[in-house]
């Protein structure tokens, strides 16, 4: 069945906004309209706005600011962005042998709002239009909030800054992994992402980190997705318009330069979806140089006629209709060659519904801004993502900035590229805000997925991180990763979570071997330099030299190093487990059964406020990581012998620890309950009564091979 993605769009008459110049030509009119006439606390309302002015560029606020302002129950007034959109029908249907997500657009684009009341009682909205003709406001509208089960927005822990909590006040500890490349060509795709979601939710696991950012091979927000080339393939046929080569900033088109029949075919990153028995046109322009002509051509193309070149040498206008097939869901090969020999240059090359409508080949737009133009087929798959997360309980870690588009421009924090990559980045930024902001499902913006960390970015972070406490009113949390551990991004006050990323390698020797002790050694370095905050290892797992998928790895078929890794970050110290990489080898293992026995354990475990483990052992060939209050303990015992290496590579089976006893010190007097659970299973194997002699609290530990857990509890 089809899905409408929509929400009475036909209901307000939503406005063209379009990307080429256009008039506003007198005082606009706003409409303000609601969806809902309630909403519960923390849940999502989303009321659309109605305008008659059009604009160039609707995600630049310099040209058109419209904006939110809101008064609470309680008399307060803030003021939240709106954003530009577009809507689009999507539904599964298959391409090339497989289930692609077809996405069609609905209208030519609508302007929003999306808030989340924090407190119950009596809501007034007012739109805010800010143009180069002055000031409108529109009619004022009221909504009630009411209370509900949500918990509200993650934020840092109010009693212990190491950790995280939900602004209702529960305990958060992050489990989970990387989710990054998600598109219709990766092995993950939203209909795959969707099921993934299910699977990690089932097993207890709550967090993902998902890029936006991916230029044009998944998931980018902002990025330069082009029908003509790929970002790891860039071709020299996008050139300065020949009339306009002059110019300081001149206009560009399309090359197509060789022999007789030199083409040029038309490959967007994203497919394009098409209505069945649908007419559209294809329009453009030419300018040929040597050749008398260009065949645009169409699917096969074989009986297309020639479009005779302008005889003097300038632009010819061209167009070409076709209506779909009866099960053409997709637009197939589009080509443009050139009758004899020479050059064309090809201009404006647009694909719309005959009788008008939005733009199908935006991607083959070469004059479109790459920085401060937002890929809506992209949004609107990150709205799926963020509504699957909220109904699976996963929080997302979202990498918003795609890095290749900004880091030359950081090189030099007082030149005019690094004043204007700031005002890119808080652009992106207020989108985000606008659109996903209202989602307590969103736990982080990170800036940058590894920038270089020895370019100056404590400027970029400190004005886009102000801009951020000025326009996001629900505070979402604020990180960014580097390609080496940065220190001083771990210190930087206006980044709240401090990161790290690393990738076991066999160039690292002995470290190679032991992803525990790896792991206790990234934890102590993100201590040390971000003492006071949240921290994670945003990216882990084992790699070749080159950054690759191991094969070792691929042996692994147990997941010995992902169980090791989960387990030993959850008692490191850190505020989370180690978001693992290579999704793609778990999913294909099925690994999400190794969250389900952790999650299990720390269930009813509130880490705030506790302090590193200190207790000792008989034996030496159990590694103690855990934490400890004046009367509770939370504790992972681990065989030395069962690390990944020793198991998968040397195919040894570690000996079974017997007789061991280990001393809690400085627990409170009194009598402790004691549980041994099964790390592997997830289940309480043992469990007594224990009364601590001195200050020290003595049990014997049971039996085990690879690894053993305790939670003592009053």
């Amino acid at each position: 069945m089809r899905k409408i993605v929509t929400e009475q769009l036909i209901l307000i008459g939503m406005i063209v906004v379009g990307f080429y110049p256009h008039q506003c030509l007198a005082q606009s009119s706003v409409e303000l309209h609601s969806s809902t006439k309630s909403v519960g606390k923390y849940e999502k309302i989303e009321l659309l706005i109605a305008i008659d002015s059009q604009y160039d560029n609707p995600f630049d606020p310099n040209e058109v600011d419209l904006t939110l302002l809101f008064k609470t129950p309680g008399g307060k007034e803030f003021t939240l962005p709106a954003f530009y959109c577009q809507d689009y029908e999507q539904q599964p249907i298959s391409r090339s042998g497989r289930t692609a997500n077809w996405y069609y657009p609905i209208g030519q684009g609508s302007w929003k709002a999306r808030f989340a009341p924090t407190e119950t009682g009596t809501y007034t909205a007012i739109a805010v239009l800010k143009n180069r003709n002055g000031i409108t406001r529109s009619n004022s509208i009221e909504f009630d909030c009411t209370a509900s089960s949500c918990k509200g927005f993650l934020q840092i822990c109010r009693k212990d800054p190491r950790f995280l909590e939900f602004s209702e006040g529960g305990f958060f500890f992050a489990i989970g992994q990387n989710l990054a490349f998600i598109g219709e060509t990766q092995y993950v795709d939203i209909t795959r992402a969707k099921e993934i979601f299910g699977k990690l939710s089932q097993n207890g696991a709550n967090f993902l980190r998902i890029w936006t950012c991916c230029e044009d091979w998944a998931l980018a927000i902002e990025a330069k997705k082009s029908a003509w080339d790929r970002s790891w393939s860039r071709r020299a046929v996008i050139v300065p318009v020949p009339d306009a080569k002059n110019d300081s900033n001149p206009r560009k088109c399309v090359k197509i330069e060789g022999a007789d029949g030199a083409s040029i075919a038309v490959e967007p990153s994203h497919p394009v979806a098409l209505r069945p028995q649908t007419r559209y046109i294809l329009t453009g322009r030419f300018k040929a140089k040597g050749p008398s002509g260009l065949k645009v051509e169409i699917g096969r193309g074989d009986s297309e006629p020639v479009l005779d070149a302008a005889p003097d040498g300038g632009w010819k206008n061209f167009n070409r209709e076709f209506v779909s097939g009866e099960n053409d869901f997709w637009l197939g090969r589009v080509a443009l060659r050139s009758v004899g020999a020479g050059t064309i240059w090809l201009d404006n090359l647009s694909l719309k519904e005959a009788g008008g409508g939005p733009e199908f080949l935006w991607e083959a737009n070469v004059n479109r801004p790459i920085r401060g133009f937002y890929n809506q087929v992209d949004c609107f798959m990150l709205d799926e993502l963020i509504e699957a997360a909220r109904q699976k309980n996963i929080y997302l870690m979202l990498c918003l900035i795609t890095r290749d588009l900004y880091m030359n421009s950081l090189s030099d924090d007082k030149s005019p590229e690094y004043e204007q990559a700031i005002r890119d980045a808080k652009n992106l930024m207020r989108y985000a805000v606008a659109r996903w902001g209202y989602s307590t499902n969103v736990a982080a913006w990170e800036y940058f997925n590894e920038i270089d960390p020895g370019k100056p970015t404590d400027r970029f972070y400190d004005e886009v991180g102000k801009y951020l406490e000025q326009i996001d009113i629900y505070h979402h949390l604020r990180t960014t990763s580097t390609w080496h551990p940065s220190a001083k991004d771990c210190r930087h006050p206006r980044l709240d979570v401090g990161q790290l990323h690393h990738y076991m390698r066999p160039n690292t020797k002995e470290s190679y071997k032991d992803e525990v002790e790896v792991i206790l050694e990234k934890a102590q370095f993100l201590r040390e330099h971000a003492a006071g905050k949240p921290v994670l290892i945003g990216e882990f797992g084992l790699a070749t030299e080159k950054w690759g998928l191991s094969d070792d790895m691929k042996q692994d078929k147990e997941a010995v190093h992902f169980h090791n890794s989960l387990w030993s970050s959850a008692f490191a110290g850190i505020s989370g487990t180690t978001l693992f990489w290579w999704w793609d080898q778990l999913d294909r293992q099925d690994a999400y059964a190794h969250y389900r026995p952790l999650a299990t354990f720390l269930a009813d475990v509130r880490l705030a406020g506790l302090e590193k483990l200190n207790a000792t052992s008989s034996n030496e060939q159990i590694r103690l990581l855990g934490y400890q209050g004046n009367n509770c303990a939370y504790i992972w015992l681990f065989n030395r012998q069962a690390t990944w290496w020793s198991s998968v590579i040397e195919k040894q089976e570690p000996k079974e620890i017997k007789d061991a006893k280990i001393s809690i010190h400085n627990l409170e007097a009194g009598n402790y309950r004691v549980e041994w659970w099964h790390t592997r299973e997830g289940k309480i194997i043992d469990q007594s009564r224990v009364a601590p002699a001195e200050g020290t609290l003595e049990i014997v530990v049971p039996p085990f091979s690879r690894d053993i857990a305790c939670k003592i509890s009053p």
